[in-house]
């Protein structure tokens, strides 16, 4: 199995500000042990480029990019709240973790690689259609849903999301949709306050969103009943042509944001996991 690897110096020129939770430590923090596991020599490098705005387009409105390019180009300290912090070279920055995504997307549909991780910033999944929220500018993983669609002709999109938080940009961005299936396990109540298990989709999308809710202290056992109980079958049922996972870390047990209990390896069993359901039909 052939696995690609992105990242990018560039990232950590998005500035945030001293003490901010989303600063660049945390990815030169990760990129260090990475680089330190004797297999990392046998990922496969992919180069990050900058995203084509018309693919911002497909999932944000015109609005929102002009703001975000003006919030940036102008000096301002955030955009749209005060918890999207942006500096001088955040708008390229976030449109080289969007196409960073597209190149790794390229590299797999292309044969080049079985599959791939990014380590990127800014994430993406609480950007909404028209507004920057939870640190968020652009979402990344809606943008690469409608490339695979639109570029490539896939038809059916699972998205796998294990942040901590719910994705409710990614969410709303499909809900009605019945073409992208968006599975979410977070913590509830937590921010943002959406991904309650009620919320199933809406219209033709009734019945493409599944929100696992999982209640503060939840750990490796509790993700695991959710997994073979609801989202394992969920998507076999489904039969996508990509799966696609948003992968924040935060509820490991050692974040000192969220309140979930996740071990290190559990990761890697979620991880393993998915890639035998994208055998299976992807």
């Amino acid at each position: 199995m052939k696995t690609a690897f992105l990242t990018d110096p560039r990232f950590t020129e998005h500035e945030t500000g001293p003490g901010h939770p989303e600063r660049a430590a945390r990815l030169t923090h990760t990129l260090d042990h990475l680089r330190a596991q004797q297999w990392f020599s046998q990922l496969i490098p992919v180069e990050s480029q900058l995203c084509d705005e018309r693919w911002l387009r497909s999932v944000h409105d015109r609005t929102l990019i002009e703001r975000a390019r003006q919030a940036c180009s102008q000096g301002r300290a955030y955009l749209d709240s005060p918890d999207v912090a942006v500096s001088q070279a955040s708008f390229e920055i976030a449109l080289l973790a969007a196409g960073g995504v597209l190149a790794l997307t390229d590299a797999v549909i292309h044969g080049k690689v079985d599959n791939g991780f990014a380590l990127i910033r800014p994430p993406g999944h609480h950007a909404e259609r028209d507004v920057a929220l939870g640190f968020c500018l652009f979402n990344n993983i809606a943008i690469t849903a409608r490339y695979l669609q639109q570029e490539y002709g896939l038809e059916k999109i699972v998205i796998l999301d294990w942040d901590v938080h719910h994705g409710n940009g990614t969410q709303h961005s499909f809900e009605s949709d019945p073409s992208i299936f968006y599975i979410s396990l977070h913590q509830y109540p937590h921010y943002p306050g959406t991904g309650a298990y009620s919320e199933t989709g809406i219209g033709d999308g009734a019945g493409t969103t599944l929100n696992c809710p999982m209640p503060a202290g939840s750990d490796d056992s509790h993700y695991e009943q959710a997994f073979r109980e609801k989202i394992l079958p969920a998507v076999n049922d489904y039969g996508p042509d990509a799966i696609l996972i948003s992968a924040g870390f935060d509820a490991h047990q050692a974040d000192p944001l969220g309140s979930i209990n996740l071990s290190t390896a559990f990761y890697g069993w979620m991880t393993e996991r998915m890639l035998e359901t994208a055998d299976q039909h992807a």
